[in-house]
Formats: structure tokens, C-alpha cells, sequence
């Protein structure tokens, strides 16, 4: 048994690298415009976070429907996280980042129209908007060692800084320009697939197949690192989402100072990401370096509950975009690890969803919190959450690896 279990997961690891014929020069070029894909579609994402209230506030839009609308998009994103997964795995990853890119072009074109049913469509184009992520962290995964996966994804926050800096200082007018110069990179750089065999394994082309979704928290270990992965990710994705509440009455900070907070938010994630993450990732192992992400983010949540103004929240910005950089990127290399490389579209799709699940319920959690015990309890709670995860993991999670190891 322990054996074929072996076997098992050696053949997994196998599947999961790139193929040894692959053109290394070519690899690097598709790489490298992946990254340059990313910075853009993240710009892109920066600026209609930007500029949807002003133009909701604009066109006397409803707030009551506007609401609806916001929580509509959220739903839509938890369901189609997997399908747009999924559909990066069927037709390959050219097919799934040119549909992100005609979204983007969808969205700049309906969403400037005063009729409440063009801002339906346009808000709806989200569904296959947020492809990009997962299906760019799906390129990577193919064309990518299982050891260097790790540094490879890590990039991708320097391509997050880079679109978050950017997409909030210009206007949306360039999003349709660019949506149609990544559509023209993609054509002409990307193969029709990264890996040589997408779905053959299993022999179901269908998109909306629910059990090819669902097949994937059957691997070992996929649905532990899933669990891990919000469990400890709710506390920070409610401070996330209270931050803009938090930063104008309890720091009581002006809308130019918060422009700048985030700023040096995006230069933080940039040097973290693409000074240390890929180091650290390279000399230690991965369950390490999760254990250490988990225990650093509770002394983040520590930090937090002590802090009284925005000088003391400067202070622990580093910790904290470390710890959640580090953590986000070794459970998405855990992750990618652990299944076929014809299926990491799904799961990088999955991990959308489970983003957009936090982000769905944290709003409800976030303002009862705020109102009801204050910002201090938002660091206790993340403290407490990571600390029990910590000593559960590091008395139990390694001790079972290890085991299986052996």
C-alpha cells in the first residue's frame, strides 16, 4: 500500500513538470510575457476599482442596486473561478487569457453606458475576467520545475505592485487599447498549449463537468492545504476589506494620503516579492516555509491589535506583505505540486474561488467586528486563528509528512 502510494505521488510530481523536450528559449519568452500580461491585467483590475464609485456616483446611480450589483459580481466570480479553470485546461491557456483580455474590452466599452442593463453586462464580464490569475499561475505551473515553481509564481506580485501603482494613477480609456495589444501578444508568442497533453488522461472535455472540478480535492493532501489556506487566510482578507474603513476614521487619513498608503503597499509587495520570496523559496522547503508564513502572521495579528496610528501600521506593512506573499505563493506551489500539470487550471481556478468566497463573507464579519469590539480585535482574532493553525501544524501537519515521507 505504502508503496503504490509512493508510486503515486512520484508519478503525480512527474506529470506536474514541464516536458524535457521543451524549447528552453521559448519557454523563457512565454514566461516573460506572461509577466508583462499580468502587470497589465492587474492595471486594469486597479482602475476599475477606481473608477466604478465615481461613475456610479456620477450617473446618480443607485446605491441600493449598485449594492446588489457589487454582490452579484461576487457570487458570479466564487462560481466561475473553476469553469474558467477549467476551461484553461480544455482548450489550453492561449484560449483562456485572450477570452480574460476580450472581457477587459467588454467591460471598458458597456460599463461608460448610462442604461443599468450595459453596467449588468459589463460588471458580468468579470466572470471570465478574472481568468488571468489562474491561468497565467497555469502557465507558470507548466512551464515551470516543481523546484523553481515556488520563485516563478512569486514574480507575480512584482506584477501586482507594478498594475496596482499604475492602475491607480491612470484612466480607464487605455484599457481597450491595451486589451487588444495582449490579445496580439498572445497570438503571436503563446503556443496553443503549454504542456503537451491537456485532457486525455480522464478523456472529459466538458467545462461545466462537475465532477473533473470536484476529482481534484481527491488528491492527497489538496483539501488539507485548501483548509489551511482559509483558514488562515480569513482573518487578513477581513482587515483587507475594512482597511478603507479603517484607514478614514480610526487613522483618519485624506483620500491623497490613502493613495499614497497604497503605493507604498504596491512598493512593498514589489521588493518583497522580487528580492526575498524567490530566495527564500530556493534554500527551504516548502512545509518550512509554510509553518514560518503561519507564525509570522500571527505576530502580524499581534502587531495589529497593539497598533494606535498609521506610523505603527507603517511599521508592520513588511511582516505583514511578507508573511501573506510567502503563504500565498507556498500553498499555490504545494498545490501545483500535488496534481497533473492538465489540471492546474482547475486548481488555480479553485483557488480563485476560495479567494472570492473569503472575500464574499469578510464584509459581514469585518463591519459587525468594527462596530461592535473595534480594530484592535481584527489582530486578535488573526492572532489567535494562526497561532492555534501554528501549533496544530507544527505538532501534528509535519509529523504526517514526514511519515508519508518515509
Amino acid at each position: 500500500m505504502e508503496q503504490t502510494l509512493g508510486d503515486a505521488k512520484k508519478e503525480t510530481l512527474e506529470n506536474s513538470a514541464p516536458p524535457k523536450g521543451s524549447n528552453s528559449p521559448n519557454r523563457a519568452q512565454i514566461i516573460n510575457v506572461t509577466y508583462i500580461i499580468v502587470a497589465l491585467d492587474i492595471t486594469w483590475m486597479f482602475v476599475q476599482i477606481a473608477v466604478t464609485p465615481y461613475l456610479a456616483k456620477k450617473l446618480d446611480f443607485d446605491t441600493l442596486w449598485f449594492g446588489y450589483l457589487q454582490t452579484t459580481v461576487g457570487v458570479i466570480q466564487l462560481l466561475g473561478g473553476p469553469i474558467c479553470g477549467r476551461f484553461g485546461d480544455v482548450f489550453g491557456a492561449r484560449a483562456a487569457l485572450s477570452l480574460s483580455c476580450v472581457a477587459s474590452i467588454v467591460f471598458s466599452c458597456c460599463w461608460p453606458s448610462v442604461l443599468f442593463f450595459m453596467k449588468t453586462i459589463s460588471r458580468l464580464s468579470n466572470l471570465v475576467c478574472r481568468v488571468s490569475n489562474p491561468g497565467s499561475q497555469m502557465v507558470l505551473a507548466d512551464l515551470t520545475e516543481p523546484e523553481n515553481r515556488a520563485n516563478a509564481l512569486s514574480k507575480i506580485g512584482i506584477c501586482f505592485g507594478v498594475g496596482m501603482i499604475a492602475g491607480s494613477t491612470i484612466g480607464g480609456n487605455l484599457n481597450t487599447m491595451f486589451g487588444f495589444i495582449c490579445i496580439h501578444l498572445f497570438f503571436k508568442c503563446f503556443p496553443r498549449e503549454t504542456i503537451t497533453a491537456y485532457v486525455g488522461a480522464f478523456g472529459n472535455k466538458s467545462i461545466f463537468s462537475l465532477a473533473e472540478i470536484t476529482r481534484l480535492l481527491k488528491f492527497p493532501g489538496i483539501t488539507r492545504i485548501f483548509l489551511i489556506k482559509i483558514i488562515s487566510g480569513l482573518p487578513s482578507v477581513i482587515f483587507q476589506v475594512m482597511f478603507s474603513i479603517i484607514g478614514m476614521n480610526f487613522f483618519k487619513l485624506q483620500p491623497a494620503q490613502s493613495g499614497y498608503l497604497m503605493a507604498f503597499f504596491g512598493i512593498a509587495q514589489m521588493v518583497i516579492q522580487g528580492f526575498v520570496i524567490g530566495r527564500v523559496t530556493s534554500r527551504y522547503s516548502d512545509g518550512s516555509l509554510l509553518l514560518f508564513s503561519i507564525g509570522v502572521c500571527a505576530s502580524v495579528g499581534l502587531a495589529q491589535a497593539a497598533m494606535q496610528n498609521v506610523f505603527h501600521f507603517c511599521l508592520i506593512v513588511f511582516p505583514m506583505v511578507f508573511s501573506l506573499c510567502l503563504f500565498n505563493v507556498i500553498t499555490d506551489s504545494m498545490l501545483t505540486n500535488s496534481v497533473p500539470s492538465s489540471d492546474t487550471g482547475t486548481l488555480m481556478g479553485l483557488c480563485a474561488s476560495s479567494q472570492s468566497l473569503l472575500r464574499t463573507i469578510a464584509p459581514t464579519i469585518g463591519g459587525f467586528l468594527y462596530e461592535n469590539y473595534g480594530v484592535p480585535y481584527f489582530g486578535m482574532i488573526q492572532c489567535a486563528v494562526n497561532s492555534v493553525l501554528f501549533v496544530y501544524l507544527f505538532k501534528y501537519g509535519l509529523k504526517k509528512q514526514e511519515t508519508k515521507q518515509e
